[in-house]
């Protein structure tokens, strides 16, 4: 799979858009320890708005969720796509989140004219594209892309705490809180922590030491 091609350094701002259909395109995922970056994207459907749409760290869980069923039920098309654990460390975190967000636009049924992507860099696609500083809180379909991304992932963190109960991924949601450096610490990483993060990494070798002690 091709790394660093995904990268286009620099926010592009287009002075027109395009008729036709406009994707949004987010992604949750890229500050935790451990588990995917998940992307989303969003052709909404202008006959069939829908209500209540921001960006998803401002809405409760209870509002995401009701949200993220109503944008599957009524946009045009939506797509959400991740990037591995084993790519997050292999290609990096930023460049795992282009290909995440890749990944999602390539997954929509209806090809969109334009993408409308979250943030100051853009995934390489075979069409125009636009960053987006703070788009999740100004671009409905962004905003529409954040949640079903932020929902997608919060419902992997609950699964991951069913497999590994020992790190409470159900409560933090696998950010580098209190409690997940304690757990690190006691326990060690497991399989689903990205060990090219600072805090996993000292805990494998943490791990090792004690090892090499014994």
């Amino acid at each position: 799979m091709p790394s660093d091609k995904f990268l286009l350094p620099e926010q592009h701002c287009l002075p027109w858009h395009p008729p036709g259909l406009v994707a949004g395109v987010d992604e949750a995922g890229r500050g935790p320890l451990a588990g995917p970056v998940v992307a989303a994207a969003v052709i909404l459907d202008e006959l069939h708005p829908i209500e209540g749409l921001a960006d998803s760290k401002k809405l409760t869980p209870t509002r995401r969720e009701a949200l993220f069923d109503e944008i599957r039920a009524k946009a045009l098309c939506c797509s959400i796509a991740q990037a591995s654990v084993e790519e997050v460390d292999r290609l990096n975190i930023l460049q795992a989140t282009l290909l995440a967000m890749r990944r999602a636009v390539l997954g929509l049924r209806l090809k969109p004219v334009m993408a409308l992507v979250d943030g100051n860099r853009l995934p390489q696609l075979d069409m125009p594209a636009e960053a987006i500083v703070k788009g999740d809180a100004l671009v409905p379909a962004i905003s529409a892309a954040s949640i079903l991304a932020k929902v997608y992932r919060d419902r992997w963190c609950l699964q991951a705490d069913t497999q590994y109960p020992d790190y409470g991924f159900a409560l933090h949601k696998g950010y580098g809180t209190a409690a997940h450096l304690a757990a690190l610490q006691a326990h060690g990483p497991c399989p689903l922590h990205r060990y090219s993060f600072a805090p996993v990494a000292k805990a494998q070798r943490a791990v090792v030491s004690v090892k090499d002690v014994l």
